[in-house]
């Protein structure tokens, strides 16, 4: 057993010192530019993004000019087999053909086109909205990630410190013993107990390591050193508008909603394109054309020819198509409309919960300041009186207890007051970099030699 506990202050002591003399503490702004740089899912927003951009100049090109050269090369072989006048003569046939053509076509009326570049004008928007939103989630996920690991540490720390203290009271109780002033119950209490730390600072060491794994995947990096929330942050400093303020806020600005709205916008259009199967076609052409060529009738003559004329395309019956297409585009708008309604919704409860969050974090976050020090101040008091024979040794140790998960309560509802922060102007579409300044800012290296 002690040659475990030791084992595992060890490994404790390497985790949160091991690097100090090695490694620069990573801030929350360095892991936010190495994130831009290796998070895979952010490049992948962001390959989408520059994909997405293209569609607008590809559906351009249908109001565009559109030129072409064609070539033709070729060689013809045959005879001519005489009846009359004069049977019986066979003549060769062999000729060469060469024609060359450049054609220009300049669509003058298209209403299809018209819709297809509005189309996607609508969907360039709709995937900037979308990229604008998943950068913004990349400060949230880096931001979670971040704290996760802050929180694991914290945990890892009062967990071997707690361990620490019951390593100590268990050696008290069992010299005691054996001065005849203490009892069995105490020594196997505290034993029960020193057991049960050491294995959570078993689970507590997991839950670091996996905690560093997922901001390293976002990262790109080790992140074995961190800076820690400072001692001088106060929740008072973070200034909250009204409810009503965030409400417009988001219905405005929600990356989710304004993407959405372009992709209803692209259904529009999608049903003005497909009814567009109705509306005649009229193309301004013009073309240069060269023939050397043979044929059976002629030899050896050459013919450079240019023409200019408008082209008109009037669709007549398709076979119920353009109808039923249009019909399909129509269900498609209404669907997309829909889903605004519902992502709207959706969108209104989640900014609520957001902001009742950081409302009740404040209360919660005093409330938990004031358990952590009445817990030491309990402990005090315990210890005196079980040097005065009025408390006994579980009563000690449910105190230790009590100040473990309140000091650990009260690091979670920190973070969550900040993550809730965060997300609640994800939520209103106005989280910028300027908010992950201001968090970060509330975060110093630890000065690990001080401790």
């Amino acid at each position: 057993m002690a040659f475990t506990n030791v084992c595992h202050k060890a490994i404790y002591i390497f985790l949160l010192t091991g690097l100090a003399g090695s490694a620069q503490a990573l801030s929350l702004l360095d892991a936010y530019e190495a994130a831009l740089e290796n998070d895979p899912v952010f490049r992948s927003a962001l390959h989408e993004n520059e994909a997405g951009l293209q569609v607008e100049a590809i559906n351009r090109a249908g109001l565009l000019p559109n030129l072409s050269i064609t070539h033709t090369d070729s060689k013809s072989i045959g005879t001519n087999d005489q009846r009359t006048p004069t049977p019986g003569i066979s003549n060769n046939l062999n000729f060469h053909t060469q024609v060359s053509a450049l054609t220009l076509r300049q669509p003058i009326m298209n209403m299809e086109a018209v819709a297809s570049y509005r189309q996607g004008q609508a969907q360039a928007y709709s995937s900037q909205s979308r990229f604008t939103g998943q950068s913004q989630q990349l400060i949230v996920r880096l931001v979670e990630a971040y704290f996760g690991t802050l929180l694991a540490q914290h945990q890892l720390k009062l967990t071997q410190s707690q361990l620490d203290s019951l390593t100590e009271l268990k050696r008290i109780n069992e010299q005691m013993l054996l001065k005849g002033e203490g009892t069995t119950t105490d020594v196997l209490e505290t034993q029960s107990r020193h057991a049960l730390a050491m294995a959570q600072l078993i689970e507590a060491q997991d839950e670091l390591y996996v905690a560093q794994l997922r901001l390293e995947s976002i990262i790109g990096r080790e992140a074995t050193q961190l800076h820690a929330l400072s001692e001088v942050f106060r929740i008072d400093t973070v200034y909250l508008p009204d409810f009503d303020d965030w409400r417009a806020l988001a219905l405005d600005r929600n990356a989710e909603l304004v993407t959405q709205r372009h992709i209803v916008q692209s259904g529009q259009e999608e049903v003005r394109k497909s009814y567009a199967g109705h509306t005649p076609r009229v193309d301004f052409v013009a073309s240069l054309s060269r023939n050397k060529a043979a044929s059976f009738f002629t030899a050896d003559r050459e013919v450079q020819l240019a023409t200019v004329g408008i082209e008109v395309n009037l669709p007549l019956y398709a076979g119920g198509r353009v109808n039923a297409v249009t019909n399909q585009a129509k269900a498609n708008h209404a669907r997309a409309k829909a889903d605004l309604d519902a992502m709207m919704d959706n969108v209104l409860v989640e900014l609520r919960r957001q902001h009742q969050l950081v409302l009740s974090s404040v209360k919660r976050i005093e409330s938990l300041e004031l358990a952590v020090k009445s817990a030491k101040m309990l402990i005090h008091a315990t210890e005196k009186s079980i040097q005065g024979g009025i408390r006994i040794n579980l009563d000690l140790l449910d105190a230790q207890q009590q100040l473990f998960n309140s000091q650990l309560n009260l690091a979670e509802a920190k973070y969550n007051f900040l993550l809730a922060y965060l997300r609640l102007n994800l939520t209103a579409g106005t989280l910028v970099l300027e908010d992950l300044r201001k968090i970060a800012s509330y975060f110093k290296p630890v000065d690990f030699e001080s401790k």
